[in-house]
């Protein structure tokens, strides 16, 4: 591995040279400067970051604002476990990590959490951007005050975060199309799951929707598709509207989830309904979509290894606050394919940590 005093030798300057343009220190010509990055860029320098931030004497601190998750919301457990993994790691760095949890039904509380965060004086975000007008209002403060952020899990193009890091829903929306397509047969009735009364706040969700309906247009279009709303707080009128779904036509074949709830439709499911003949799809290896992923009520769950996007995120942060790394606009999460017979191999990572944090 390369190191400063090599790169003074090849740039014939002192090592503290380097060091001042490394860290856009002033003291250097602009020549010499010049010529020492083109060094540095030709021999694919990096920073030792442990050596930088003790160099810097700075102390960084990153701010985490995510949902809540609990039994009703499984979700965001992953995301979290990868932050806090993460946070072991960079803690040796002199970084601070800083997480709220806001419930992902209320803005105010999105608000709130986000101004208590900023108590803290973060030198960057972590955010993920439920909701579309108040995230607005989060946006222009931190950029009215020059800090970073970048966004996990939701994608919007409107902002200047630095970063992206999750699932490209439009292709993830496509590829439930085409597992759908498979297991239907010709002119086939399918219901598309909407838990919200608006998507307006939810891009990745319609997205989905988005994609999954385009892939039917363009291979399946035999295939009719039928909106059904329903609500999470009221079981019994959600198992009404499943039944007379359900009974609308006699080639009623798949139910696709395009959220983290596929298990809550799939406790719906009536007894009387074949599941070797009917397909749900879903998203997320959450413990509840396992569960039925395992006794074949959910045929197909699409993982988008969300405990990897909370780790990625903090590390991302990092090395741009430390290494001064900027980092790729998108980091697309994959789209993989969890049945049955592969998911006890899925998410070895997230499987681990939460050993070490039973062992302590």
């Amino acid at each position: 591995m390369i190191t400063i005093k090599d790169i003074a030798k090849l740039a014939n300057v002192s090592d503290g040279t380097v060091d001042r343009v490394i860290h856009n220190r002033k003291g250097v010509s602009p020549k010499t400067a010049e010529k020492v990055k083109n060094i540095l860029k030709e021999n694919n320098f990096l920073l030792n970051p442990i050596a930088s931030a003790l160099a810097t004497k700075k102390k960084y601190r990153i701010a985490c604002l995510i949902p809540k998750s609990d039994k009703k919301n499984q979700f965001w457990k992953s995301p979290n476990l990868g932050i806090l993994k993460a946070r072991k790691e960079v803690t040796r760095y002199g970084l601070q990590i800083d997480i709220a949890h806001f419930d992902q039904y209320d803005s105010k509380s999105y608000l709130k959490k986000f101004k208590i965060l900023q108590k803290n004086k973060p030198d960057a975000f972590i955010i993920a951007p439920v909701f579309s007008n108040e995230t607005a209002f989060i946006a222009k403060e931190l950029e009215n005050n020059s800090i970073e952020y970048i966004f996990i899990n939701i994608d919007n193009k409107k902002y200047k975060n630095i970063a992206f890091i999750g699932q490209d829903s439009q292709r993830a929306g496509f590829v439930a199309g085409k597992l759908m397509s498979l297991g239907l047969p010709k002119n086939s009735k399918c219901g598309v799951v909407q838990f919200r009364q608006s998507l307006i706040d939810h891009k990745a969700i319609s997205n989905r929707i988005s994609g999954f309906n385009n892939y039917l247009k363009e291979h399946r279009n035999d295939i009719k598709t039928k909106l059904i709303k329903i609500s999470l707080n009221d079981k019994k009128n959600d198992l009404t509207k499943i039944k007379s779904f359900l009974n609308s036509a006699k080639t009623v074949s798949g139910i696709f989830v395009p959220s983290s709830r596929a298990s809550y439709i799939a406790s719906l499911l009536p007894e009387y309904v074949n599941t070797s003949n009917f397909s749900i799809i879903g998203y997320d290896t959450t413990e509840d979509n396992i569960f039925y992923l395992k006794n074949d009520k959910i045929q197909f769950i699409i993982s988008q290894r969300s405990f990897n996007q909370g780790y990625e995120a903090v590390h991302i942060i990092s090395d741009f606050l430390i290494q001064k790394k900027v980092p790729q606009k998108k980091t697309y999460s994959p789209i993989q394919i969890i049945i049955k017979e592969n998911v006890d191999y899925d998410s070895r990572n997230k499987k681990t940590f939460i050993n070490e944090l039973s062992n302590q």
